[in-house]
């Protein structure tokens, strides 16, 4: 669970509660919590439960994800999902079977796309892996080359110059 931010959360609902044109005793009132109580949440004294910022959310007509998310109760991801969730099954157009199926279809798209990502994660790191051996690998080599001296010419310039027909111009004459 991650940490709570509740001087954020604080700053955030006494905004909401200002735009709602709310006394701080009649969201108290609202919400079945006591006005100190709720005073302490706005000054970031208290960290709410997440019952209690589900009643502060439900008398400010806010989603109450948006507060987990701002308490850190919940990230972003997941609020973004349970929003999702809960307009599909809200929606009155369509039936309870409908709304099922729909829910079905939603998880596995997002299944199949976090499996798209983490190959393409798992792909990426595999890159970089054969990038960043390649490197070791050819700086070795150099590295070895270097310790066998500068005189002695590589391997295949040395297959090279024995292929060479003796009436090369370049070749030198018998003794």
């Amino acid at each position: 669970m991650a940490s709570l931010n509740v001087g954020n959360l604080g700053e955030y609902l006494r905004e909401q509660r200002r735009t709602a044109q709310l006394s701080l005793r009649q969201l108290a009132d609202a919400a079945g919590v006591s006005n100190p109580y709720l005073s302490q949440i706005e000054r970031g004294l208290r960290k709410p439960s997440a019952e209690v910022l589900q009643q502060v959310a439900k008398a400010l007509r806010i989603s109450a994800e948006t507060l987990y998310v701002r308490a850190g109760i919940l990230d972003e991801k997941e609020r973004e999902e349970l929003e999702t969730r809960a307009v599909i099954l809200a929606d009155p157009s369509i039936n309870e079977r409908q709304k099922q199926v729909l829910l079905q279809i939603y998880d596995s798209f997002r299944k199949e796309n976090a499996a798209e990502a983490a190959a393409a994660a798992a792909q990426a790191a595999q890159a970089a892996e054969a990038d960043h051996s390649g490197a070791t690998e050819a700086a070795g080599a150099t590295g070895a080359a270097g310790a066998t001296g500068a005189t002695e010419a590589p391997a295949g310039a040395r297959a090279v110059a024995a292929e060479r027909p003796a009436d090369a111009p370049d070749a030198q004459p018998d003794a």
